[in-house]
């Protein structure tokens, strides 16, 4: 094995340098280090680390990639297992990411670049105008620390950091406190809400598509919804297909996104119904429309047959709720309300996971099933008959 050669400097000064091989990087080309050092001695212990740490499968070799690089490979990676959608919404989650840290190389970055960055990005992080401005919502901030975290956690696999410096990073307390006082999060509809929609919207022509969303679909799959999966003899809908969109503008079409998702459910007595009318509706449109009229096979198309997008059928459900009266929410938070009531009403876990079309019933609850304090006056009845106090009304 070489022996550490002796350099002598212009200023006079001696170093020692020696070669020591590192193996292979990802294309199969070899890495040599250059190794200088003050004395032999050091030299040659610091070749010994290195040999000592490959033979252990530990050794991390130096390399100049910059993290916004590292995250441009591990989204490519990502492709493997998750749908376009997906992918763009990481890379959105991303985008402070690249800001901020993308210039740093991905060896010198240290937790405390990760935990300054996240309090800046609590601080000033929603952008106004392409420009950073007010407060970001913690809920969006764990959001992309979710993402840079599994970027770093590949990085460790790859031998390419030793350790994922974000994994221990959370936004403070202060912030989370700051964060649930001046950021209300919109409650889903109650069933009092829910029910006058369902009356106001009766007669509309969009009714059954409407009423698929009170059953706790996605707007994607209820946009997706096609005749071939809808069994009107048996009252069974079946969930293969949804129509999404990305950045709001492009529609998609494709499978459900996970193997849960695609799932079949017993109809209730209302959207059945309604599901029947609306075929016989399509129908007479069909006849009226002639050759103007398009054939898709999807059930949410205008009177032409023409498919419907989730920003369309979105837009069209605010115009209803603003015409009723009602407040304006999210289709998806009406999703919230129905899988909150079923919760309550017994329906056990198992049933409601498969329902949301998910596989972690824990996830389920957690994520759709929040308690308000009416949803607690059984409770307090139940200690009133505990304390002995009667039903009375109070004065």
């Amino acid at each position: 094995m070489a022996e550490p050669k002796r350099i002598v400097l212009r200023n006079g000064s001696v170093r020692y340098r020696l070669m020591v091989d590192a193996g292979r990087d990802e294309s199969g080309k070899r890495i040599q280090l250059t190794i200088t050092r003050d004395t032999k001695k050091e030299c040659l212990a610091e070749r010994a680390r290195i040999q000592t740490e490959r033979r252990a499968g530990s050794f991390i070799a130096p390399n100049k990639i910059t993290v916004g690089e590292w995250l441009d490979q591990w989204l490519e990676y990502k492709r493997r297992d998750v749908e376009e959608t997906t992918i763009t919404t990481y890379r959105l989650a991303l985008v402070h990411v690249y800001d901020k840290l993308g210039h740093i190389r991905l060896q010198e970055l240290t937790e405390d670049h990760v935990r300054d960055f996240i309090d800046e990005l609590v601080a000033t992080g929603r952008r106004k105008g392409g420009e950073p401005g007010s407060r970001l919502a913690v809920s969006t901030v764990d959001g992309i620390l979710i993402r840079l975290r599994s970027a770093l956690r590949r990085a460790v696999v790859r031998k390419l950091v030793s350790v994922n410096v974000a994994s221990d990073v959370r936004p403070s307390l202060v912030d989370k406190k700051t964060d649930k006082r001046e950021n209300v999060r919109q409650k889903p509809w109650t069933v009092t809400e829910v029910q006058t929609f369902i009356r106001g919207i009766r007669e509309d022509r969009l009714y059954a598509p409407l009423l698929l969303s009170l059953m706790g679909l996605r707007p994607a799959e209820v946009c997706g919804q096609r005749w071939v999966d809808v069994d009107l003899e048996n009252g069974l809908l079946s969930i293969a297909f949804t129509r999404t969109m990305i950045n709001n503008v492009r529609v998609l079409e494709k499978d459900t996104k996970t193997a849960s998702g695609e799932r079949s459910l017993p109809l209730p007595r209302g959207p059945w119904e309604a599901l029947h009318h609306f075929r016989a509706v399509q129908a007479e449109e069909r006849a009226a429309a002639g050759e103007a009229y398009t054939v898709t096979g999807f059930v949410v198309v205008d009177e032409l047959g023409r498919p419907l997008n989730t920003r369309q059928l979105r837009e069209y459900a605010y115009r209803l709720m603003r015409r009723l009266g009602l407040r304006q929410v999210r289709l998806y938070d009406a999703r919230h309300a129905v899988l909150k009531a079923l919760a309550l009403s017994g329906v056990p876990d198992v049933i409601l996971a498969a329902w949301a079309g998910h596989t972690n019933a824990a996830f389920t609850k957690r994520k759709y099933v929040s308690i308000e304090a009416e949803d607690m006056r059984g409770a307090a009845e139940a200690l009133d008959v505990f304390h002995g106090m009667s039903q009375t009304a109070l004065p």
